[in-house]
């Protein structure tokens, strides 16, 4: 039993590793049965396409594992090593052009980039409905707020993903738009009943399910009509009850990261990976610094409850079961990166309230500074590229006055990144209007806030794609 314990309980785990290479204690753990791996920007594991592909090929020497990513496109890109923005605007945007075939496009181009690197299952595509605007995790990750779109595009995502050979896995279950709260700090609150979930957020999972996702991802919420204070990711209400008996998957079902304080905060790590197995949790994403201690500690935990009794041997052997699957690519396909999806569905999602101005010379573009959230990390964006003398502000009303001055013969240009939640770039942008009503918006984030009168033109993201889309429309030219 001892050996096919270990073994079954390394098949559950996705941890993180630093580096660009595989470490010795990785191929080790690979060796004796380890599930897989997730790739992090973070941790140096996406150098560039061909250094990628060498390292998942050196896994591939060792086992079959499954290499996981999060590339949503958009916002959330990790391809790029968070060096470059992404060639594929993000879910708002598709969303916005509501062209279920353009969105299958882009997602099977982005499957087809992943499985050049030895990617075979994404962590996309998110399909929360995101009914609160001032959403500090998801916000442009989702098609939108009206469930009948995102499940379109939901089912499309998914179908594309899959046509490239990559297995797509639908987030976060059983829906992350209706928070407030970022669950990698604390253990966001949904307060919906069944009947809500099922009208809302539950609808776009369906359709994805029916689409074929191979995974689902779960979240880490607080549904207090559903889990009672247990986080969704720990709750067999959830996992067992919602997923699989109300929606009847049968795939394979991941936690989102086990790190995070909505799931972990408050009992650790190991014991929140064999609460999320009870559950009825398949596969466990570690977390981008989870490496060989915290493997260690994790297999410790998990056989230890084995053994108690506390744990059932089958529920792993039935995770494994499911998981061995995802070691294999969903069919041979000969899928090649079209980027011309990406900018064209740009071109098509942006949005222009008002009369755009010709600017007899090059405007002055101020880009106001915006927080960004753990998820997208540290990836640039902006109309720098396209603005060599682009200036960045801070967002205090007393930079208005010499921006107003360096701005003075020419055209402005104001870019915004939600700017509905970050007080600071209102102020600015609103003091900023006042001396220069002929200024240009540019909202990079969701269009919620829109000052009576300005020129505004809506993105609906900040990826490369996004800004190259909004330069041309502007008449900026690449530095």
């Amino acid at each position: 039993m001892s050996d096919e314990l270990s073994r079954l309980a390394r098949a559950a785990l996705l941890p993180g590793f630093a580096g660009a290479t595989a470490p010795r204690w990785l191929l080790d753990e690979l060796d004796r049965g380890l599930g897989g791996v997730t790739l992090f920007a973070i941790n140096g594991n996406v150098p560039g396409p061909d250094a990628l592909a060498a390292l998942t090929a050196r896994l591939r020497e060792v086992a079959a594992p499954i290499v996981t990513m999060d590339e949503e496109g958009g916002d959330v890109t990790r391809l790029g090593g968070h060096l470059a923005a992404s060639p594929y605007p993000g879910n708002a945007a598709l969303g916005a052009v509501d062209d279920p075939d353009l969105t299958r496009r882009v997602y099977r181009s982005l499957g087809a980039e992943l499985a050049a690197v030895g990617v075979n299952v994404n962590f996309a595509p998110s399909v929360d409905v995101n009914t609160a605007a001032a959403n500090p995790v998801i916000g442009t990750r989702s098609f939108g707020s009206d469930p009948e779109l995102v499940a379109r595009h939901a089912a499309a995502a998914v179908a594309g993903t899959q046509e490239a050979g990559v297995a797509a896995c639908a987030k976060h279950f059983p829906g992350h738009g209706a928070t407030v709260e970022d669950s990698h700090l604390g253990v966001p609150i949904v307060d919906a009943d069944l009947d809500l979930l099922d009208r809302r957020e539950l609808v776009p999972f369906r359709a994805a399910i029916a689409a074929g996702a191979r995974a689902v991802m779960t979240a880490h919420l607080d549904l207090p009509a559903i889990t009672g204070g247990v986080p969704a990711t720990l709750s067999p209400a959830v996992i067992t009850g919602l997923l699989r008996e109300h929606l009847g998957y049968r795939g394979v079902i991941v936690t989102d990261a086990l790190d995070m304080k909505g799931a972990s905060g408050a009992i650790g790590i190991p014991e929140a990976a064999v609460r999320a197995l009870l559950a009825g949790a398949d596969l466990l994403c570690l977390g981008p610094r989870e490496h060989a201690d915290s493997v260690r500690a994790v297999l410790a935990a998990i056989t230890g409850a084995v053994r108690s009794g506390r744990l059932p041997l089958e529920r792993l052997a039935d995770a494994a079961s499911r998981t061995e699957a995802l070691r294999r690519p969903p069919g041979t396909p000969d899928v090649r990166p079209d980027r011309a999806a990406g900018l064209d569905a740009a071109r098509r999602a942006l949005r222009v309230t008002g009369t755009l101005p010709v600017f007899a010379a090059p405007p002055l573009v101020v880009e106001l500074s915006a927080d960004g959230n753990i998820a997208v990390g540290p990836t640039p964006w902006g109309l720098g590229p396209y603005a060599p003398d682009a200036v960045r502000a801070d967002g205090s009303p007393a930079e208005a006055a010499g921006l107003v001055e360096r701005a003075r013969g020419r055209g402005l240009v104001i870019v915004l990144r939600d700017a509905h939640r970050h007080a600071g770039q209102r102020a600015l942008a609103s003091a900023l209007l006042t001396a220069r009503p002929d200024a240009v918006l540019v909202e990079m984030g969701l269009p919620v806030w829109r000052p009576e009168g300005a020129v505004h033109v809506a993105t609906y993201g900040a990826a490369a794609a996004n800004a190259r889309a909004a330069a041309e429309l502007l008449e900026l030219t690449a530095a």
